[in-house]
């Protein structure tokens, strides 16, 4: 018999394949219990509700991408800024391989729910809006130890860094809607010296 955490888990991991390959309102309670083998019965007991679900997904989806990207693209075997120029290049190995597995490009899976439920939904908005702001921080950390180094000249390392994910969260979209994860490959090689062009010449 299936403990309870393998349950609980089979449904985590069955929502949130569901939802990135399509979205959160196709994706009803029946279909991921389908997925997951559990009886929808089974599914209450361990989330009030769809909401409570997909909440739960995008702190192990986050928790995924910090462990398996954002860690190992950010490690300190690197120069500041060659660590950020390292993040875009294990992105497009990642969105890569989705597209090589799928054939689809699927985008972030923040920005997706985000885009679709910001405005109906204010607990997926809050949700999605925190996981947002914490991938920023690696950006931060790496634009102010440039800055220290004498890589950067002095900049708001905090602003800096938003607009580096921001265009991150942009080429990804532009990604999704052409089907080709080449084009974050192109263009993250600009995303610094779109920020900074005086400087990385």
């Amino acid at each position: 018999m299936d403990s309870t955490d393998d349950t609980r888990q089979r449904l985590l991991n069955a929502a949130e394949e569901l939802i990135y390959a399509s979205s959160y309102r196709d994706v009803g309670v029946q279909k991921i219990c389908d997925q997951a083998g559990v009886k929808k019965g089974s599914f209450y007991h361990f989330f009030p509700s769809k909401r409570d679900l997909a909440l739960a997904v995008l702190d192990q989806t986050h928790a995924f991408v910090q462990d398996t990207l954002l860690d190992k693209a950010f490690a300190h075997d690197l120069p500041p800024l060659a660590r950020i120029e390292r993040f875009f290049d294990s992105l497009y190995d990642f969105h890569k391989q989705i597209k090589d597995s799928t054939g689809h490009v699927l985008g972030c899976p923040f920005g997706n729910i985000g885009c679709e439920m910001s405005s109906q939904d204010e607990a997926l908005r809050s949700k999605v809006d925190t996981i947002l702001s914490a991938c920023e921080e690696p950006f931060a950390a790496a634009l102010s130890e440039a800055v220290t180094n004498g890589e950067l000249p002095a900049i708001d390392t905090a602003a800096s860094a938003g607009a580096l994910f921001a265009y991150t969260e942009g080429i990804m979209l532009y990604a999704k809607a052409r089907n080709d994860p080449e084009l974050i490959r192109k263009l993250g090689k600009r995303a610094l010296r779109l920020l900074i062009p005086a400087v990385l010449q």
